[in-house]
């Protein structure tokens, strides 16, 4: 061309460089190509309207979603979109690769993207060069998505700030890895530094509460929301003069400072350097804001869970009691661990209520309280601290421990139902047990609840069955019947909810027999003995009564211990266990199914007893026994079983006494009579058995040797 003539178009300046124009704007769908363009996209080579569906045809599907991902990072940051193209023919092969770059741009009134940009021919690189590892080829694709895949499950699991931070720091990116990572927050106009790698303690220092409007890049990517890329010193120095020293001290050649958007709103900023010159590629812009988007919502739910611990941590210790002064005579243990799922915040809870005429540090009685409220949600831990209120309130009044609970099964009746949705009906389980600290005197009433068990002396574990009610609220005007139990000395009581037996997999059968173990086996103290417990839940514990909030259970567990002291009590100065185990139960007239009752605890009490037969025959025994004396007498009947170990081998005896004077006579009843053996299956399965006068009625008793060498029944004697 002559000096003085007048340039070619535009238009012939590209076609003879082999680059094509294109035009598209996602508002019509259309896509505008110039010949050159057309001929690129395997089209005849003459300038033509394309739909989407028609372009996307021409490309390859990985490279389509990948124009997406690049117009939007490119709108975001105010730069060039460029990406590498894959062109396919009708049979789906691939023809050519072609590049293209356009100025994107977003109309936030269509909501929809313009571009503008050129297509032109690229070289693909020959295979097993080091060209090679790029967009095109498909290795440099394949190990960024496999790098983005493992850091979203790395950030997606770390569960604090700190876990975030050290997953962010051990980030390997494909290609290019930062030696220097900063993550600053805001807090009112100043930034903040959350964490840092790659430098000195105290290197932050500088960087700490600086003003939003100083000139530095993280500030102005926190006032702005872009992201900053500086990929050599002499661009930070020529942008940031003022703040460049801070930054040289360090020694670093390239950085990135990317926005940590949340819910579309700059919650800080994300700052990698490296210590050799990197372009930042789009490719590699990609990869910074695909990370800065993860890491910031992973600091957003590690932030939201840190604050919801720590809200919960105190709302727990808050609502649940301490335990007050020593008791005389017993020791007191409790836990409570919430469920790790959710708000852990749940319905479960435990209390202990100083009842009027005297405190529990003098010797006076008290209530043991212990709960579950429906659900495990903010109104579940809300209901649960109005009811735990009213049982004080109740029982402060000198109510007995059935009326506590018909109160307050009618004042939860009252408030269960939600104001914003009347369906939403709760209920609560209750156990409810006043404690004379003197005598071990127990008098329990239960709503629904689980049964107390009671570790006798010499480490043997029963339940005592306790009367009881439906849970409150079920039905306001329920009966809730008070069971009296004794506490002898060396024995220990634990009241616990169902989230103790219900974990891991277990029912409250499996759960109670896990549980069991551990207190039989158990020979510490009371807190000790409790720490085991909750560790068999999920692992160790602290001696809070609030336990770990980290861990995930099924369920929340509330758990009590009370120990009455003496021989074989808990503690490591303690006295030896006795070699004697007894239960103790009354049946009265008007409460036959008791019997029934009798009959599980006397299993309880020999669950460890060698022959299953001599068990079965000892429970038909019990049930003649004390039918006998609800038929033939008007007295209420007292069982006493008893299980002592000697020289020979374990010896239980079982005794069954009434205030009747009336003794029993062994008959001879015919083949079609319905009653009149007792006697006789007493003669006939015990080892020995007697009949006894007392100075108010009589006893019944008989005796089993565990090893089989009894007394010869026919040598037992009987008072006819």
């Amino acid at each position: 061309m002559r000096t003085g003539e007048p340039l070619p178009a535009v238009g012939e300046v590209l076609a003879a460089l082999a680059t094509g124009v294109w035009h598209w704007d996602t508002s019509t769908g259309l896509v505008t190509v110039d010949a050159e363009a057309a001929r690129l996209l395997g089209l005849p080579a003459e300038g033509t309207v394309l739909t989407e569906a028609q372009t996307r045809a021409r490309l390859h599907p990985v490279d389509w979603n990948e124009i997406t991902g690049v117009v939007q990072l490119a709108v975001a940051e105010g730069t060039l979109a460029e990406v590498r193209i894959r062109i396919m023919d009708e049979r789906g092969r691939i023809i050519r690769v072609v590049r293209s770059r356009s100025k994107p741009s977003f109309d936030p009134v269509k909501k929809a993207y313009e571009l503008i940009g050129t297509l032109q021919q690229v070289t693909e690189p020959a295979p097993g060069t080091s060209a090679g590892r790029t967009a095109v080829t498909g290795d440099w694709r394949r190990s960024r998505e496999a790098f983005l895949l493992d850091a979203g499950r790395a950030l997606a699991e770390a569960r604090s700030t700190e876990e975030v931070l050290r997953v962010a720091a051990g980030l390997s990116m494909p290609g290019f890895s930062p030696d220097g990572l900063a993550v600053f927050g805001v807090e009112g106009d100043r930034l903040t530094i959350i964490g840092h790698h790659g430098q000195q303690p105290g290197d932050e220092m500088p960087f700490l509460h600086m003003p939003l409007e100083t000139d530095y890049p993280a500030a102005e990517v926190v006032r702005t929301g872009r992201a900053v890329y500086l990929s050599t010193v002499e661009q930070y120095k020529q942008r940031y003069p003022l703040t460049w020293p801070l930054a040289q001290q360090f020694g670093r050649r390239s950085w990135a400072f990317l926005p940590l958007t949340v819910a579309g709103r700059t919650m800080g900023a994300w700052m990698a350097a490296f210590a050799y010159p990197v372009a930042f590629t789009p490719d590699e812009r990609s990869v910074l804001t695909t990370v800065a988007r993860m890491l910031a919502q992973a600091l957003s739910r590690a932030g939201a869970a840190e604050t919801q611990r720590e809200l919960t941590d105190g709302l727990q210790r808050t609502m649940l009691p301490r335990l007050g002064p020593e008791i005389p005579g017993m020791t007191l243990a409790a836990r409570y661990i919430p469920t790790g799922g959710g708000l852990q915040v749940g319905g479960d809870w435990y209390d202990m209520i100083p009842l009027p005429g005297g405190s529990p540090s003098g010797g006076g009685r008290f209530a043991l309280v212990i709960g579950d409220v429906q659900g495990h949600d903010v109104r579940a831990a809300g209901l649960m601290g109005q009811l735990r209120i009213a049982l004080r309130a109740y029982a402060a009044e000198g109510h007995r421990p059935d009326a506590v609970l018909s109160r307050a099964s009618r004042f939860f009746a009252a408030i269960a139902p939600s104001d914003d949705d009347p369906s939403d009906l709760r209920f609560a389980t209750c156990l409810y047990v006043e404690v004379d600290p003197a005598t071990g005197v127990l008098e329990a009433a239960r709503a629904g609840h689980l049964d107390p068990a009671i570790r006798l002396a010499d480490g043997t574990v029963i339940l005592r069955n306790t009367a009881g009610g439906p849970p409150l609220g079920v039905d306001p005007d329920s009966d809730y019947p008070t069971t009296r139990l004794l506490l002898e000395p060396g024995e220990a009581m634990m009241l616990c909810t169902d989230g103790l037996l219900e974990t891991g997999g277990h029912d409250l059968d499996t759960g109670w027999q896990r549980v069991r173990r551990i207190l039989e086996e158990h020979d510490a103290g009371l807190e000790e003995l409790a720490d085991a417990l909750v560790q068999a839940v999920h692992g160790p514990s602290s001696h809070h009564t609030t336990g770990r909030l980290t861990d995930r259970r099924e369920d929340d567990i509330a758990l009590l211990l009370l120990c009455r002291h003496g021989a074989g009590s808990l503690g490591p100065a303690a006295p030896a266990r006795p070699r004697t185990r007894r239960t103790m139960l009354t049946v009265a007239q008007a409460e036959p199914e008791r019997i029934a009752v009798a009959r599980q605890q006397l299993r309880e009490l020999l669950h460890d007893w060698a022959s299953a037969d001599q068990v079965d025959s000892a429970v038909l025994l019990v049930s003649e026994m004390l039918t006998n004396v609800l038929v033939h007498t008007d007295a209420d009947a007292l069982l006493v079983a008893e299980v002592s170990s000697g020289p020979a081998g374990r010896r239980m005896r079982v005794e069954v006494s009434d205030t009747s004077d009336d003794l029993p006579h062994k008959r001879r009843p015919g083949e079609m009579a319905s009653s009149g053996r007792g006697l006789l299956l007493i003669e006939l399965l015990a080892d020995t058995w007697g009949v006894a006068p007392r100075g108010e009625g009589k006893s019944i008793w008989f005796e089993l040797c565990e090893d089989g060498t009894g007394q010869d029944p026919a040598a037992a004697t009987a008072t006819p």
